[in-house]
């Protein structure tokens, strides 16, 4: 049996401390250390701080007016406003379906009784509500929002209907164009752009950033990409290799500095997290530098929303079983202005790239299945076919050996309404990178157990780049020299278990002893007696 806990909770323990303003807590990190074949327990000591005061939290979408941007406001102010609405199935709620964050729940721990115990993760640490957010952005195409919204033809039509009246006053402000990055096709739409220089440009965007904040008294800003994909820019010596080099190129308006990177180096510049939701290579060394400079996150990249998430599942489940994937083909069609981009074969190209290294950790995982530098052969199709708008059409074909050389064939099909699937996902980008910029750590030992020489009073944020939020990203983008995680479950016990030891508590695990162990079982169902037998007084 398992049950729900929904109301706040405290954490009764020697470990966890609310004060102040904050939850301290004292954690034990234990891994294990593996040299030749010698293999030793490690621990370290910190202590974790995490902030409670939320504060109020803007978000500047770049592509406000795509099917994207425009979803993801709409979303939320339906959530918000509580709206309800007519199908031909009945009527719908407003909710946060498709958002880990705000949709799921984690095991918290069991009852006496050894019943299981799930709370929502947004339980968890106090965390914003996208209900609260204040919504934003750019767009190169001038549309008010409610007009955007009924051309991405996403949402029923009823609901655009209530909603209509709450974005049709709310325009985007003109963004960034530079034609060479994106695909010819756009052009069309480009009649909202920023003139002058890329410094002007880029100064523009900073303006933009501080208006935002100060005429909706915000706390803090973060930055999310959900704008066309871009062809991937060249890394150049001088160019965009470091900060100074990459500053001094906006300035002088050097070719191959693509607009997100203008972007990315505005907000960093502002101290604004930046999210890139698309697969491009935004973040070229220098703009890496620059937010390790200015200890700002960076987080990306691409939404990994669909096909996808069910390959980093598929894959990790082959490769778990001992089961040996040699062929996996992926096939897409979609008619959203996202596949007319990616009609253009410099754009495909940067998408084909975040889809392909999808499963490149997990075959690395199985020696016995792969032999070094093996891999199976990995075929990405995308097609544009307007008719099918945003209910975008994947099909994938994985072929695998077996026992005893037999062969094993999976062929899945996939309609995903792309836009749906993706915008939880920005929900969930936004508020765990605006939670881990209220999580600080402190080493009390060092990895061997010696103390640290950190400083018994340095706190530490997290790395700039934020890879914890790799659970929605399709290319997770991380730290030089770390590894890169795929395997979607392997991530999302990332995140809960960081939110865990923020409380604390030991990381979650499966092994549940207490229903294997005849003692333990014992014990368990005589707690449980006593307690219906208190209750039954």
């Amino acid at each position: 049996m398992s049950k729900s806990l929904e109301e706040a909770f405290t954490v009764q323990s020697e470990n966890c401390s609310y004060k102040d303003g904050s939850i301290i807590a004292d954690y034990v990190y234990e891994t294990t250390l593996v040299i030749d074949n010698v293999v030793k327990p490690v621990k370290t000591e910190m202590k974790l701080k995490t902030d409670t005061k939320v504060g109020k939290v803007g978000v500047m979408l770049v592509g406000m007016n795509g099917n994207n941007g425009s979803t993801c406001i709409a979303g939320a102010l339906a959530n918000k406003l509580g709206i309800k609405w007519e199908t031909k199935e009945g009527v719908n709620e407003s909710n946060y379906f498709g958002s880990m964050m705000m949709a799921s729940t984690v095991k918290l721990g069991s009852d006496e009784s050894g019943n299981v115990v799930y709370t929502p993760i947004r339980n968890m640490l106090p965390m914003v509500n996208p209900n609260d957010i204040a919504w934003g952005g750019w767009d190169i195409n001038s549309m008010n929002l409610g007009d955007a919204m009924k051309r991405s033809k996403v949402l029923d039509f009823d609901l655009q209907k209530h909603l209509y009246p709450h974005m049709k006053d709310m325009k985007p402000l003109p963004s960034i164009y530079i034609p060479d990055f994106i695909a010819d096709n756009q052009n069309e739409r480009a009649d909202n752009v920023l003139q002058g220089t890329k410094q002007a440009q880029m100064d523009q965007i900073r303006n933009d950033i501080r208006d935002f904040k100060e005429t909706n008294e915000l706390d803090k800003v973060i930055i999310l990409w959900t704008a066309n994909t871009e062809r991937f820019s060249d890394i150049q010596s001088g160019v965009n290799d470091t900060a100074d080099n990459l500053l001094n190129c906006i300035a002088k308006g050097e070719g191959e500095v693509s607009p997100s990177s203008i972007f990315a180096v505005a907000s960093i510049l502002e101290g604004c997290t930046y999210i890139n939701g698309s697969p491009q290579n935004t973040f070229v060394p220098g703009v890496v530098e620059l937010a390790r400079k200015h200890k700002v996150f960076i987080a990306g990249d691409d939404f990994k929303s669909g096909q996808t998430k069910m390959k980093s599942v598929m894959v990790d489940f082959l490769v778990s079983a001992g089961i040996k994937p040699v062929s996996i083909v992926s096939y897409n069609h979609l008619g959203n202005n996202d596949g007319k981009n990616l009609s253009s074969a410099a754009q495909f190209r940067s998408k084909e790239i975040s889809k392909s290294n999808v499963v490149d950790d997990m075959v690395a995982s199985n020696n016995i299945l792969f032999s070094k530098d093996e891999h199976p052969d990995h075929v990405v199709v995308i097609k544009y076919v307007p008719y099918v708008a945003d209910s975008k059409r994947a099909m994938d074909e994985y072929t695998s050996e077996i026992f005893m050389g037999g062969k094993n064939t999976i062929v899945m099909h996939n309609t995903c309404e792309d836009s749906l699937l993706a915008v939880p996902l920005i929900y969930d980008l936004v508020i765990l990178a605006e939670l881990c910029e209220r999580i600080t750590m402190k080493r009390t030992s060092g990895l061997e157990g010696e103390e640290s020489g950190s400083g018994e009073d340095k706190w530490e944020s997290f790395h700039p780049v934020l890879s914890l939020l790799s659970y929605m990203l399709k290319a997770p983008f991380v730290p030089g020299g770390t590894p890169v995680v795929n395997a979607l479950f392997t991530q999302r016990c990332a995140v809960i278990n960081v939110l865990r030891a923020c409380l604390g508590l030991a990381p979650d695990n499966h092994m549940t002893l207490e229903h294997r162990f005849e003692s333990m079982i014992d014990e368990t169902r005589s707690n449980k007696r006593a307690r219906l037998s208190t209750q039954m007084q």
